[in-house]
């Protein structure tokens, strides 16, 4: 397979490019595509501030509604302790997904840079370039290009 992005050659579906970092679809097996690391993160991301908030939302409501009763039996007291739990759980999940998606981010961003860093250095044309053959090398004249600064200002 190919890279969209940047055209290198031998690269395997569903994982990144070797050069660019691009993720590298299925583009033969549309319909079962599964989605990309980030697309992870995203739903991930989202999901654990949804069951925070509920979480929370739940052991809030059973702390105000039993909080100080003398009926109240202690299971109520032991479930939302366990939803504080959980909620304060889902926040350092939370927060280490989003230093994961960083992490996941810089790698893709040095891969980039680092494949820009060949380019400019020429490992690409070099390997692809045949050796020079200097026998046939001709010199460029000493005047060349000089007569351009012998232009004389008008007055």
């Amino acid at each position: 397979m190919f890279c969209p992005n940047c055209g290198k050659a031998d690269q395997t579906v569903n994982s990144y490019c070797r050069q660019c970092g691009n993720f590298l679809p299925d583009f033969d097996n549309l319909k079962k595509r599964e989605t990309s690391p980030e697309e992870h993160f995203k739903v991930n991301l989202v999901l654990n501030i949804m069951s925070g908030v509920v979480s929370i939302t739940l052991a809030i409501l059973l702390y105000s509604f039993f909080l100080g009763k003398q009926n109240a039996p202690p299971i109520i007291y032991i479930t939302a302790g366990f939803l504080t739990a959980m909620f304060a759980w889902q926040v350092q999940i939370f927060i280490r997904n989003l230093k994961l998606k960083d992490q996941l981010l810089k790698k893709n961003k040095s891969v980039v840079e680092t494949s820009e860093e060949k380019i400019l250095n020429g490992a690409e044309t070099k390997r692809l370039l045949n050796e020079p053959d200097y026998n046939d090398y001709i010199p460029a004249s000493v005047t060349e290009y000089t007569t351009k600064n012998l232009k004389e200002k008008r007055r």
